[in-house]
Protein backbone atom coordinates (compact mmCIF):
# COMPACT_ATOMS: atom_id res chain seq x y z
CA UNK A 1 0.00 0.00 0.00
CA UNK A 2 1.16 3.61 -0.42
CA UNK A 3 -0.31 7.19 0.78
CA UNK A 4 -3.40 8.01 -0.74
CA UNK A 5 -3.11 10.33 -3.75
CA UNK A 6 -4.87 13.12 -1.55
CA UNK A 7 -3.56 12.07 1.72
CA UNK A 8 -3.01 15.02 3.75
CA UNK A 9 -1.17 15.26 7.10
CA UNK A 10 -2.14 17.51 10.37
CA UNK A 11 0.91 17.51 12.67
CA UNK A 12 1.11 19.29 15.81
CA UNK A 13 3.44 20.64 17.70
CA UNK A 14 4.19 23.18 20.47
CA UNK A 15 6.71 25.17 18.81
CA UNK A 16 9.03 25.42 15.78
CA UNK A 17 12.16 26.84 18.24
CA UNK A 18 14.85 24.29 17.91
CA UNK A 19 14.76 20.40 18.82
CA UNK A 20 14.81 17.54 17.56
CA UNK A 21 11.07 16.84 17.69
CA UNK A 22 10.75 20.18 15.92
CA UNK A 23 13.05 19.28 13.29
CA UNK A 24 11.61 15.82 12.74
CA UNK A 25 8.34 17.94 12.23
CA UNK A 26 10.23 19.92 9.36
CA UNK A 27 11.71 16.60 8.09
CA UNK A 28 8.71 14.47 7.75
CA UNK A 29 6.35 17.02 6.15
CA UNK A 30 9.03 17.61 3.48
CA UNK A 31 8.57 14.01 3.03
CA UNK A 32 5.14 13.92 2.87
CA UNK A 33 5.35 16.45 0.04
CA UNK A 34 7.64 14.85 -2.01
CA UNK A 35 5.70 11.77 -2.02
CA UNK A 36 3.01 13.79 -3.35
CA UNK A 37 0.58 14.92 -0.39
CA UNK A 38 0.37 17.60 1.47
CA UNK A 39 1.40 18.99 4.48
CA UNK A 40 -0.01 21.43 7.48
CA UNK A 41 1.54 21.80 10.98
CA UNK A 42 -0.51 23.73 13.96
CA UNK A 43 2.01 25.39 16.48
CA UNK A 44 2.29 28.64 17.92
CA UNK A 45 4.96 29.45 15.27
CA UNK A 46 9.13 29.98 15.87
CA UNK A 47 12.11 30.47 13.95
CA UNK A 48 11.78 27.43 11.92
CA UNK A 49 8.43 28.02 10.18
CA UNK A 50 10.16 29.53 7.82
CA UNK A 51 12.19 26.45 6.55
CA UNK A 52 8.85 24.58 6.85
CA UNK A 53 7.08 26.96 4.41
CA UNK A 54 9.70 26.98 2.20
CA UNK A 55 9.54 23.47 1.89
CA UNK A 56 5.92 23.78 0.89
CA UNK A 57 3.96 22.97 4.15
CA UNK A 58 1.73 24.75 5.16
CA UNK A 59 1.11 26.40 8.72
CA UNK A 60 -1.91 26.86 11.34
CA UNK A 61 -0.80 28.99 13.59
CA UNK A 62 -2.46 28.83 17.10
CA UNK A 63 -1.82 28.48 21.08
CA UNK A 64 -1.33 24.53 21.09
CA UNK A 65 1.44 25.06 23.53
CA UNK A 66 -0.66 25.86 26.01
CA UNK A 67 -1.97 23.76 28.90
CA UNK A 68 -4.86 26.28 29.97
CA UNK A 69 -8.04 23.97 29.23
CA UNK A 70 -9.70 26.59 28.22
CA UNK A 71 -7.19 27.50 25.26
CA UNK A 72 -7.11 23.73 24.80
CA UNK A 73 -10.87 23.33 24.62
CA UNK A 74 -10.45 26.03 21.66
CA UNK A 75 -7.83 25.04 19.90
CA UNK A 76 -9.79 21.55 19.56
CA UNK A 77 -12.63 23.55 17.99
CA UNK A 78 -9.74 25.49 15.76
CA UNK A 79 -8.74 22.09 14.54
CA UNK A 80 -11.89 20.56 14.14
CA UNK A 81 -12.18 23.01 11.60
CA UNK A 82 -8.80 22.75 9.97
CA UNK A 83 -9.65 19.01 9.30
CA UNK A 84 -12.96 19.31 7.94
CA UNK A 85 -11.71 22.67 5.80
CA UNK A 86 -8.33 20.64 4.79
CA UNK A 87 -9.95 17.14 4.20
CA UNK A 88 -6.84 16.21 6.87
CA UNK A 89 -6.22 12.32 6.18
CA UNK A 90 -4.30 11.80 9.54
CA UNK A 91 -3.25 13.67 12.54
CA UNK A 92 0.36 13.43 14.04
CA UNK A 93 0.92 14.80 17.56
CA UNK A 94 4.10 15.39 18.96
CA UNK A 95 3.82 16.24 22.55
CA UNK A 96 1.36 16.05 24.90
CA UNK A 97 -0.36 19.10 25.99
CA UNK A 98 -1.24 20.11 22.04
CA UNK A 99 -2.20 15.62 21.78
CA UNK A 100 -5.63 16.41 23.69
CA UNK A 101 -6.77 18.96 21.53
CA UNK A 102 -5.57 17.09 18.59
CA UNK A 103 -6.99 13.39 19.70
CA UNK A 104 -10.26 15.43 20.81
CA UNK A 105 -10.46 16.89 17.06
CA UNK A 106 -9.58 14.27 15.58
CA UNK A 107 -12.06 11.76 17.29
CA UNK A 108 -14.38 14.17 16.53
CA UNK A 109 -13.93 13.68 12.97
CA UNK A 110 -13.33 10.46 13.13
CA UNK A 111 -9.80 10.95 11.57
CA UNK A 112 -6.97 8.06 12.49
CA UNK A 113 -4.09 10.02 14.87
CA UNK A 114 -0.72 9.37 15.95
CA UNK A 115 1.14 9.91 18.48
CA UNK A 116 5.23 10.29 18.85
CA UNK A 117 6.60 9.73 22.21
CA UNK A 118 9.60 12.71 21.36
CA UNK A 119 10.66 12.17 25.45
CA UNK A 120 10.85 9.88 28.59
CA UNK A 121 8.19 11.24 30.89
CA UNK A 122 8.23 10.45 34.15
CA UNK A 123 4.69 10.02 36.34
CA UNK A 124 5.03 10.39 39.90
CA UNK A 125 1.54 10.33 40.23
CA UNK A 126 -1.72 8.69 38.78
CA UNK A 127 -2.97 11.78 37.56
CA UNK A 128 0.37 12.45 35.39
CA UNK A 129 0.19 9.00 34.46
CA UNK A 130 -3.19 9.69 32.74
CA UNK A 131 -1.84 13.41 31.20
CA UNK A 132 1.15 11.22 30.07
CA UNK A 133 -1.02 8.33 28.22
CA UNK A 134 -2.61 10.45 26.06
CA UNK A 135 0.13 9.77 23.46
CA UNK A 136 -1.16 6.06 23.69
CA UNK A 137 -4.89 6.81 23.04
CA UNK A 138 -4.72 6.86 19.37
CA UNK A 139 -3.95 4.44 16.42
CA UNK A 140 -0.22 3.92 17.13
CA UNK A 141 2.66 5.31 18.95
CA UNK A 142 5.68 5.90 17.75
CA UNK A 143 8.59 6.01 20.22
CA UNK A 144 12.09 7.41 18.97
CA UNK A 145 14.29 4.93 19.90
CA UNK A 146 13.85 1.49 21.57
CA UNK A 147 14.72 2.94 25.05
CA UNK A 148 11.71 4.92 24.53
CA UNK A 149 9.58 2.09 23.40
CA UNK A 150 10.66 -0.03 26.28
CA UNK A 151 9.44 3.28 28.83
CA UNK A 152 6.32 3.46 26.99
CA UNK A 153 5.22 0.07 27.60
CA UNK A 154 6.75 -0.18 31.09
CA UNK A 155 4.39 2.74 31.83
CA UNK A 156 1.13 2.47 30.23
CA UNK A 157 -1.25 -0.44 29.74
CA UNK A 158 -1.21 -0.27 25.72
CA UNK A 159 -0.62 -3.33 23.69
CA UNK A 160 3.25 -3.64 22.51
CA UNK A 161 1.78 -3.89 18.87
CA UNK A 162 0.53 -0.67 18.87
CA UNK A 163 4.06 0.92 20.20
CA UNK A 164 6.79 0.94 17.30
CA UNK A 165 9.78 2.23 17.04
CA UNK A 166 11.36 4.39 14.50
CA UNK A 167 15.15 6.07 15.52
CA UNK A 168 15.36 9.67 14.71
CA UNK A 169 17.24 10.47 11.32
CA UNK A 170 19.99 12.83 10.22
CA UNK A 171 19.73 14.83 7.57
CA UNK A 172 23.05 13.94 5.67
CA UNK A 173 22.60 16.71 2.93
CA UNK A 174 23.19 19.12 5.91
CA UNK A 175 25.16 16.82 8.07
CA UNK A 176 27.97 15.71 5.39
CA UNK A 177 31.77 17.03 6.04
CA UNK A 178 32.86 17.17 2.66
CA UNK A 179 30.11 19.42 1.92
CA UNK A 180 30.60 22.04 4.28
CA UNK A 181 33.08 25.40 3.00
CA UNK A 182 36.33 26.09 5.06
CA UNK A 183 34.45 30.18 4.96
CA UNK A 184 31.74 28.85 7.16
CA UNK A 185 33.57 27.47 9.85
CA UNK A 186 35.91 30.54 10.14
CA UNK A 187 32.79 32.54 10.20
CA UNK A 188 32.27 31.33 13.30
CA UNK A 189 35.34 31.13 14.41
CA UNK A 190 35.36 34.40 14.62
CA UNK A 191 31.93 34.93 15.85
CA UNK A 192 32.97 32.97 18.91
CA UNK A 193 36.04 35.00 19.32
CA UNK A 194 38.09 32.30 18.78
CA UNK A 195 42.35 33.32 17.71
CA UNK A 196 43.47 32.96 14.64
CA UNK A 197 45.64 29.57 14.70
CA UNK A 198 44.27 28.96 18.53
CA UNK A 199 45.27 24.97 18.99
CA UNK A 200 43.61 24.49 22.54
CA UNK A 201 41.26 21.62 22.08
CA UNK A 202 37.59 22.46 21.94
CA UNK A 203 34.81 20.44 23.51
CA UNK A 204 31.31 21.77 22.22
CA UNK A 205 28.08 21.05 24.09
CA UNK A 206 25.13 22.11 21.87
CA UNK A 207 21.59 22.18 23.59
CA UNK A 208 19.42 24.86 25.31
CA UNK A 209 20.32 26.47 28.30
CA UNK A 210 18.58 24.14 31.13
CA UNK A 211 20.06 22.68 34.53
CA UNK A 212 19.31 18.95 32.70
CA UNK A 213 22.05 19.56 30.00
CA UNK A 214 24.62 19.24 32.34
CA UNK A 215 26.68 22.79 32.11
CA UNK A 216 27.18 22.44 35.66
CA UNK A 217 28.95 19.15 35.29
CA UNK A 218 31.37 20.27 32.66
CA UNK A 219 32.17 23.61 34.49
CA UNK A 220 33.18 21.46 37.75
CA UNK A 221 34.73 19.09 35.72
CA UNK A 222 37.25 21.74 33.70
CA UNK A 223 37.90 23.13 37.04
CA UNK A 224 39.08 19.88 37.96
CA UNK A 225 41.17 19.55 34.82
CA UNK A 226 42.57 22.88 35.09
CA UNK A 227 44.02 22.59 38.91
CA UNK A 228 45.72 19.31 37.52
CA UNK A 229 47.36 22.12 35.41
CA UNK A 230 45.62 21.26 31.65
CA UNK A 231 44.62 24.61 30.46
CA UNK A 232 44.93 23.47 26.54
CA UNK A 233 41.21 23.17 26.06
CA UNK A 234 38.33 25.78 25.33
CA UNK A 235 34.61 24.28 25.78
CA UNK A 236 31.42 26.15 23.97
CA UNK A 237 28.28 25.93 25.42
CA UNK A 238 25.96 26.67 22.17
CA UNK A 239 22.48 27.40 22.89
CA UNK A 240 20.00 30.07 23.85
CA UNK A 241 18.56 30.49 27.07
CA UNK A 242 15.07 30.82 26.08
CA UNK A 243 13.82 32.77 28.95
CA UNK A 244 16.03 31.21 31.35
CA UNK A 245 18.11 34.05 32.10
CA UNK A 246 18.32 33.23 35.96
CA UNK A 247 20.04 29.66 35.31
CA UNK A 248 22.19 32.04 32.11
CA UNK A 249 23.62 34.45 34.86
CA UNK A 250 24.51 30.92 37.42
CA UNK A 251 26.76 29.30 34.82
CA UNK A 252 28.45 32.60 34.15
CA UNK A 253 29.05 33.13 37.70
CA UNK A 254 30.35 29.35 38.21
CA UNK A 255 32.87 29.95 35.46
CA UNK A 256 34.33 33.10 37.20
CA UNK A 257 34.15 31.83 40.39
CA UNK A 258 36.21 28.38 38.76
CA UNK A 259 38.84 30.60 37.48
CA UNK A 260 38.14 29.67 33.95
CA UNK A 261 36.95 32.38 31.69
CA UNK A 262 39.74 31.77 29.51
CA UNK A 263 38.38 28.11 29.20
CA UNK A 264 34.61 28.25 28.85
CA UNK A 265 32.50 30.53 26.79
CA UNK A 266 28.71 30.22 26.15
CA UNK A 267 28.45 31.06 22.56
CA UNK A 268 24.29 31.38 22.34
CA UNK A 269 22.19 30.33 19.84
CA UNK A 270 23.79 28.70 16.62
CA UNK A 271 22.08 28.34 13.29
CA UNK A 272 24.87 26.39 11.37
CA UNK A 273 25.43 23.05 13.27
CA UNK A 274 27.60 21.25 10.63
CA UNK A 275 29.84 24.20 10.71
CA UNK A 276 30.08 24.18 14.33
CA UNK A 277 30.89 20.48 14.84
CA UNK A 278 33.92 21.10 12.38
CA UNK A 279 35.26 23.68 14.40
CA UNK A 280 35.17 21.61 18.13
CA UNK A 281 37.26 18.57 18.06
CA UNK A 282 35.04 16.28 20.45
CA UNK A 283 30.99 17.08 21.26
CA UNK A 284 30.06 16.59 24.62
CA UNK A 285 26.25 15.23 25.95
CA UNK A 286 26.05 15.53 29.64
CA UNK A 287 22.71 15.02 30.15
CA UNK A 288 22.00 14.71 33.64
CA UNK A 289 18.74 12.89 32.68
CA UNK A 290 18.12 10.13 30.12
CA UNK A 291 17.53 11.68 26.55
CA UNK A 292 15.41 9.57 24.58
CA UNK A 293 17.20 9.88 21.52
CA UNK A 294 19.93 12.09 21.61
CA UNK A 295 20.02 14.19 17.87
CA UNK A 296 23.24 16.19 19.58
CA UNK A 297 24.69 12.30 20.24
CA UNK A 298 24.55 11.36 16.25
CA UNK A 299 24.56 14.86 14.33
CA UNK A 300 28.30 14.96 15.55
CA UNK A 301 29.67 11.81 14.85
CA UNK A 302 27.83 12.64 11.01
CA UNK A 303 30.29 15.30 10.79
CA UNK A 304 33.24 12.98 12.23
CA UNK A 305 33.58 14.12 15.80
CA UNK A 306 33.61 11.25 18.28
CA UNK A 307 31.07 12.17 21.44
CA UNK A 308 31.68 11.72 25.00
CA UNK A 309 28.11 11.51 26.41
CA UNK A 310 26.04 10.54 29.95
CA UNK A 311 25.62 6.51 29.76
CA UNK A 312 21.62 6.36 29.74
CA UNK A 313 18.81 6.85 27.93
CA UNK A 314 19.27 6.24 23.65
CA UNK A 315 22.64 7.69 23.64
CA UNK A 316 23.74 3.88 24.71
CA UNK A 317 22.16 2.82 21.34
CA UNK A 318 23.50 5.56 19.57
CA UNK A 319 27.38 6.14 20.85
CA UNK A 320 29.66 3.31 20.68
CA UNK A 321 31.94 3.32 23.62
CA UNK A 322 35.49 3.30 23.13
CA UNK A 323 34.35 3.32 18.95
CA UNK A 324 32.63 6.38 18.02
CA UNK A 325 33.00 8.38 21.89
CA UNK A 326 32.77 7.22 25.06
CA UNK A 327 29.96 6.88 27.82
CA UNK A 328 30.12 8.32 31.09
CA UNK A 329 28.11 8.21 34.34
CA UNK A 330 25.83 11.28 34.28
CA UNK A 331 26.35 14.13 36.86
CA UNK A 332 30.10 12.99 37.62
CA UNK A 333 32.51 15.63 37.13
CA UNK A 334 35.66 13.85 38.45
CA UNK A 335 34.84 10.98 35.71
CA UNK A 336 33.82 13.33 33.07
CA UNK A 337 37.01 14.89 33.96
CA UNK A 338 38.81 12.09 33.05
CA UNK A 339 36.92 11.31 29.93
CA UNK A 340 37.58 14.93 28.46
CA UNK A 341 41.42 14.19 29.37
CA UNK A 342 41.83 10.80 27.98
CA UNK A 343 40.05 12.48 24.11
CA UNK A 344 42.38 15.40 24.81
CA UNK A 345 45.30 12.76 25.35
CA UNK A 346 44.34 10.61 22.26
CA UNK A 347 45.31 13.02 20.15
CA UNK A 348 43.53 14.28 16.38
CA UNK A 349 44.88 11.12 14.59
CA UNK A 350 42.81 8.45 16.93
CA UNK A 351 39.84 10.72 17.23
CA UNK A 352 39.72 11.15 13.68
CA UNK A 353 39.71 7.15 12.92
CA UNK A 354 37.17 7.33 15.51
CA UNK A 355 34.99 9.85 14.15
CA UNK A 356 35.17 7.76 10.82
CA UNK A 357 33.54 4.98 12.49
CA UNK A 358 31.15 7.53 13.63
CA UNK A 359 30.62 8.70 10.15
CA UNK A 360 30.09 5.44 8.49
CA UNK A 361 27.58 4.26 11.13
CA UNK A 362 25.11 7.27 11.30
CA UNK A 363 25.09 7.11 7.32
CA UNK A 364 23.86 3.41 7.57
CA UNK A 365 21.71 3.77 10.97
CA UNK A 366 20.38 7.33 11.02
CA UNK A 367 19.51 8.74 8.15
CA UNK A 368 16.61 10.66 7.26
CA UNK A 369 15.22 9.00 4.49
CA UNK A 370 15.03 6.23 6.41
CA UNK A 371 13.11 7.55 9.19
CA UNK A 372 10.89 9.59 6.93
CA UNK A 373 10.53 6.50 5.25
CA UNK A 374 9.38 4.05 8.10
CA UNK A 375 6.79 7.16 9.12
CA UNK A 376 4.96 7.03 5.93
CA UNK A 377 4.97 3.36 6.22
CA UNK A 378 3.26 4.02 9.75
CA UNK A 379 1.02 6.03 8.14
CA UNK A 380 -0.13 3.47 5.56
CA UNK A 381 -0.52 1.28 8.52
CA UNK A 382 -2.79 2.90 9.93
CA UNK A 383 -4.75 3.95 7.26
CA UNK A 384 -5.23 0.82 5.96
CA UNK A 385 -6.16 -0.64 9.43
CA UNK A 386 -8.73 2.14 9.27
CA UNK A 387 -10.42 1.08 6.11
CA UNK A 388 -10.04 -2.94 6.94
CA UNK A 389 -12.36 -1.97 10.09
CA UNK A 390 -14.81 0.20 8.16
CA UNK A 391 -15.07 -2.24 5.87
CA UNK A 392 -16.49 -5.00 8.00
CA UNK A 393 -18.18 -2.77 10.08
Amino acid sequence: MALPPDFTLLQVVPELETGGAEQTTLDVARAVIAAGGRAFVATRGGRMTARLEADGARLAQMPVQTKNPLVMLGNAARLVDLIRAEKVSLVHARSRAPAFAALWAARTTGTPFVATYHGVYKAQSSLKRWYNAVMTRGDLVIANSDYTRDHVLAEHAVDPDKVISIPRGVDLDRFNPAWVTPDRVEALRKAWGIAEGDTHTRFLLVGRLTRIKGHLTIIEAARRMKAEGREDFLILFAGDDQGRTGYAEELQKAIADAGLTDQVRAVGHCSDMPAAYLLADIAILPTTVPESFGRAAVEPQAMGRPVIASNHGGTTETVLDGVTGWLVPHSDAEAWAAAMTRAMDLGPGKRGEMGQTGINRTRQLYRVDVMCAATLSAYERVLAARAQRQASA
